[in-house]
């Protein structure tokens, strides 16, 4: 889960990023493809993207963010299932 505060000074954006896994934290693949993620104030400012496989480490590779000139996340949670 990927968090912004949910404040209406934080406006609605969109962020478009890749999640990366690793096992070892040495060798990463891309477990979720590049994808756009909405954030919106309304709905709290949250995004879930769901990730399968076998991993300790994650990587965010953020490549836009129609908001700011850069990535944006309050907290990131991940949670094992």
């Amino acid at each position: 889960m990927l968090k912004l505060p949910p404040q209406t000074a934080w406006g609605a954006r969109t962020q478009t990023l890749t999640v990366q896994g690793s096992a070892d934290g040495s060798a990463y693949s891309t477990v979720v493809a590049s994808k756009e993620y909405r954030f919106d104030p309304a709905t709290g400012n949250t995004v879930t993207v769901p990730v399968t496989g076998d991993l300790r480490y994650l990587r965010l590779h953020v490549t836009g963010n129609t908001g700011w000139p850069a990535a944006q996340f309050s907290e990131v949670e991940a949670y094992l299932s």
